[in-house]
């Protein structure tokens, strides 16, 4: 796994330690035991696992989801000025999400309670069901 990553830093020129160090660490002290994030972090993850690995500790089971990309393809983010999302309007963000994510909520879940949506979603999450590839948003519905 070395070869594949490279020597890893563990501390900075500035004395400070290595963001991937820390991350580590403090997945050990909270006992982290799963993180879900983004494709684009999969190195990271590497780079992760190898420090785990180095302090004689389980990493936590990694699942790297797929992102949502502008038509220019740069991933929905606030670092690409991606618009925010609504907050008065979390249910419909979240069934949105689900959809993305391959889950295919029922149509009359987007307007009921997020417990209601949240319930259905626990009940009926599939892995198998998300995309493996990252998708093209073509707008962002700011309802």
């Amino acid at each position: 796994m070395r070869k594949d990553i490279g020597d890893q830093i563990v501390k900075r020129r500035d004395g400070f330690y290595a963001y991937q160090l820390a991350v580590v660490l403090d997945d050990i002290e909270q006992q982290i035991t799963h993180v879900i994030r983004g494709r684009d972090l999969l190195e990271v993850t590497a780079q992760q696992i190898f420090f785990f690995e180095m302090l004689n500790t389980t990493p936590p089971e990694f699942g790297h989801l797929p992102l949502a990309l502008m038509p220019n393809k740069q991933k929905l983010s606030k670092q690409n000025l991606t618009p925010a999302l609504d907050n008065q309007k979390a249910n419909h963000n979240l069934w949105q999400a689900l959809v993305f994510l391959g889950q295919n909520p029922p149509i009359e879940l987007e307007s009921d309670s997020i417990a209601n949506l949240l319930t259905w979603a626990t009940a009926n999450w599939q892995l198998k069901n998300v995309p493996k590839l990252d998708q093209l948003i073509f707008s962002i519905k700011e309802e």
